[in-house]
């Protein structure tokens, strides 16, 4: 269902320009190597990453949390699938109810993982809470209004709606295994007093195609989607995730969030937190926005952004405000090794799968996925939980 380039949505942003694999890379040593990373330190960093590089801290704050009660459980064993993909968590919700939870891996419910690009669809919400509060006045307004230090370059005409559908028509190269591609050279840039590096490297970037006309993946343009949150609310990232939906959202957990080689939060990357609160963000999605009784968004933001905005080439698929879509309205946010947040407004469902696969994309791991949702999907359905 996911191009590749979707599911390796961030290990670009940490993955720089890598030594040869020769040189083994551990968390610890090289923290930037995750794609070369041996798995079983994969699988033990997953979960520990704010320990390994700079974080900010996500409070949840003192709201009480969110219950998911149990649902009548689906007669599916996922045990064969978590083995063979290497699967730390699954969480199934219906009707706000869980109705299949397992872990692996060695997590339990209180550990933590990185969601890799699943964090794109975090940083678009961040979006619509700034048209919500006023501080992005709208979609239509040029991105230089908000991040000045863009004008003059393939940005310039470039409209916050183009950004945040990946459609600015600036040349990017998302090609994770190039050490000269963008992806692995834009987190190199020095960071300079008074200047935010990302903003830097992505201004020099020249036009390839008229904004609005061609759909280009860029984690660069998601980890400006996030520079121009901030600026716009003149907050940082973490600060603006704590107060407009960790802490609303009934969390069980703090979150983290990596930190930029300025120390700015990735807005493309790398979010940790719970399976459960994963569970809640999904819900969150399904539920329009609707957090403690008050919508943080503008009344017609989800229906938006889950939706088809631009063409990626895959039948049947597309891309929305920083979530990819499906036609028969399911929709999902997705990063590398098989991070996933699945929801299917039609069945009130959500999946997350928290994994570490062997390896960070793959035609058959994704293969496999489908068939998990398949299954589920079907166990689901034939057994109604009222």
């Amino acid at each position: 269902m996911i191009r590749l380039a979707a599911c390796l949505a961030a290990a670009l942003v940490l993955t720089g320009a890598l030594p040869a694999a020769a040189q083994q890379p551990t968390p610890e040593n090289n923290p930037a190597g995750v794609l070369f990373w041996a798995p079983a330190d994969r699988e033990r960093a997953f979960r520990t990453m704010n320990t390994i590089m700079p974080h900010a801290p996500v409070p949840r704050g003192d709201r009480p949390v969110r219950d998911l009660p149990a649902g009548a459980p689906i007669a599916f064993d996922p045990s064969a699938y978590m083995q063979a993909e290497k699967v730390a968590g699954v969480l199934v919700i219906q009707d706000g109810r869980i109705r299949l939870e397992r872990y692996g891996l060695g997590i339990g419910p209180r550990d933590h993982w990185v969601s890799f690009s699943m964090t794109k669809s975090l940083t678009s919400t961040l979006v619509g809470t700034a048209l919500k509060s006023g501080a992005i006045g709208s979609l239509e307004d040029p991105v230089t209004r908000y991040l000045p230090g863009l004008a003059g370059g393939g940005y310039d005409g470039v409209t916050v709606r183009q950004l945040l559908t990946m459609t600015s028509g600036v040349r990017w190269n998302e090609d994770y295994f190039d050490p000269n591609s963008d992806v692995a050279r834009f987190l190199q840039e020095p960071a300079r007093p008074g200047e935010d590096s990302v903003v830097t490297y992505m201004g020099r970037l020249p036009r390839a195609h008229a904004p609005g006309t061609h759909w280009n993946y860029s984690t660069g343009e998601t980890n400006l989607v996030g520079a121009l949150v901030a600026a716009a609310e003149g907050r940082p990232l973490a600060e603006l995730l704590s107060e407009r939906i960790w802490s609303r959202a009934g969390m069980e957990g703090d979150a983290f969030w990596a930190l930029d080689q300025g120390g700015k939060e990735m807005g493309g990357c790398c979010v940790s937190a719970s399976l459960r609160d994963w569970g809640r963000i999904g819900l969150m999605a399904l539920e329009g926005g609707v957090l403690g009784g008050e919508r943080i968004v503008p009344d017609d933001w989800f229906a938006q952004a889950v939706v088809k905005q631009a063409e990626t080439g895959e039948p049947g698929e597309g891309y929305g405000f920083q979530w990819w879509t499906q036609d028969d309205g399911v929709y999902g946010a997705y990063g590398i090794f098989g991070q996933t947040v699945r929801v299917d407004p039609e069945r009130k469902l959500v999946i997350v799968l928290l994994s570490a696969w062997p390896e960070a994309v793959g035609r058959g791991h994704s293969a496999a996925r489908r068939a998990f949702f398949r299954q589920v999907v079907e166990a689901v359905d034939a057994a109604p939980q009222n």
